[in-house]
């Protein structure tokens, strides 16, 4: 008899003590994902093992794609380094506060009236901390309220702007001090060490929702690259291409070393991950291919715009797909708060949209009818499948392409749709109409004069050397 009593009464507390573990953990509240944000310098959408080259091994990065969702028409909102930032760092047009040239992260930085996605998402509970190429003022004439730990990062380790890989210039480490610092390890890669301090600063921070965003300064000049990434390529005889691919090679070890971390800390399946470029590939200084686009860097083609560009969100976001309407760097803003539970206000004024549920499906149509560029005398509307634009290199006057047809842009069809032309001239306008002044020249007045001092000299040169 009391044997069965003490029996009974084991069950009832093994099942009270089930019920409390049970009850607790329905009251937890479910953490907050993780946002992980890497971005390439100088690229070119023609690289990648998942973009369709296969001279460049790419594992690691291809793996993104394959367990999430790869964009084959993702684009940038600038065709060059710090625009392209400074519409991530905020999801809007970087023109409707001027920020519309590199100057502007030489004169001041990021308008101070802007708040970034580290600040929001901080305002959500997060940790945060930028590890690499900030290029959004802070290092030129702009003061120290510009440099990333002043715009909702709580830790930067890198450069404030482009940098050699070896001897980085204009560089801080916030833990040793909030002022540029001398670099005098003679083996310090820039590459190679950004991954190892996000990989120990998601060590320290793995207790709480995190934001992480690494922009890399590779693959942008200077070509350089250690010994142990040249010798992964004995088969590729030009010099420069030898050293864009061990530097790319270097990129994805350091894209591994971070995934695999927030794999080990068991966060792979809480984690929001984006991988995407700034812009195209500068083709002719570097060897960055742009595959079918035509263009490149600094340009208003699709060689200056679209990307590589990609997500992955385990258990959430599809796997191994590939979606292919358009989406812009300017999305992830918005998609970044709404996965972390917050709310895109109205007043925001955000021209990206958040993706997730036209990945999930929830949502149909497309996520941009519309995407507007302007840089300078260059400018571009892509409305529907419909582009027009005014590029270097073009014609000087609106082109138009079908780019269902002709990813290419080899085909002119402004002559034989003159409606088309004015029916996306008005939209472009319209939106013109709404974009701020630049708030510095493409060049400042030094580098304008030192350009034209060279032009000189080389035409010069070139009559003396004909005499």
């Amino acid at each position: 008899m009391r044997f069965r009593w003490l029996a009974a009464m084991a069950i009832l507390l093994s099942w009270s003590a089930a019920t409390a573990v049970t009850t607790q953990a329905a009251d937890k509240p479910a953490r907050k994902p993780n946002i992980l944000i890497f971005l390439a310098d100088d690229l070119g959408y023609g690289e990648l093992g998942c973009q369709g080259n296969p001279q460049i091994p790419t594992p690691h990065i291809d793996a993104i794609a394959k367990a999430g969702t790869r964009f084959t028409q993702g684009y940038v909102s600038g065709p060059y380094c710090s625009p392209t930032r400074a519409g991530l760092m905020t999801g809007r047009y970087q023109t409707r506060f001027g920020h519309e040239f590199n100057s502007v992260a030489q004169k001041s930085g990021l308008a101070l009236t802007e708040t970034t996605i580290a600040t929001r998402l901080k305002s959500l509970g997060y940790q945060t901390s930028a590890v690499g190429k900030w290029h959004l003022g802070g290092g030129g004439m702009g003061g120290p309220e510009y440099r990333p730990m002043n715009r909702g990062f709580d830790e930067f380790f890198g450069t404030l702007a482009n940098t050699p890989f070896y001897h980085p210039t204009q560089f801080i480490d916030s833990r040793v001090s909030p002022e540029v610092q001398k670099i005098t390890d003679e083996e310090f890669y820039t590459t190679d060490k950004y991954a190892e301090r996000a990989v120990d600063w998601l060590e320290k921070h793995k207790a709480d929702p995190w934001f992480l965003y690494v922009p890399f300064n590779a693959q942008h000049a200077p070509l350089q690259a250690p010994k142990k990434y040249l010798d992964r390529f004995p088969e590729i005889s030009d010099e420069k291409r030898k050293i864009f691919a061990a530097m790319l090679s270097s990129m994805d070890d350091a894209v591994g070393s971070v995934m695999k971390k927030v794999r080990d800390l068991g966060q792979e399946e809480e984690t929001l991950v984006f991988y995407l470029a700034d812009n195209g590939g500068p083709t002719a200084s570097t060897t960055s291919q742009n595959g079918p686009l035509h263009g490149f860097k600094a340009t208003t083609w699709e060689g200056g715009v679209r990307v590589p560009f990609m997500v992955q969100w385990k258990g959430k976001i599809p796997a191994g797909k590939t979606y292919d309407s358009p989406v812009i760097q300017l999305d992830i803003l918005p998609t970044a708060i709404r996965a972390a539970g917050g709310e895109v206000a109205a007043d925001w004024k955000l021209d990206g949209v958040d993706l997730l549920p036209y990945l999930t499906g929830t949502a149909t149509g497309k996520p941009h009818e519309t995407l507007y560029w302007r840089f300078g005398d260059q400018w571009a509307i892509r409305h529907g499948d419909h582009k027009l634009l005014v590029a270097r290199g073009g014609t000087k006057s609106a082109e138009l392409y079908n780019l269902a047809a002709d990813i290419g842009e080899s085909k002119d069809l402004a002559a034989a749709e003159p409606e088309k032309v004015k029916e996306l001239q008005g939209l472009w306008d319209r939106w013109n109409a709404e974009q701020a002044e630049p708030s510095a020249p493409k060049e400042p007045p030094q580098q304008q004069q030192n350009r034209k001092q060279q032009r000189q000299q080389k035409k010069k040169a070139a009559a003396d050397a004909a005499s």
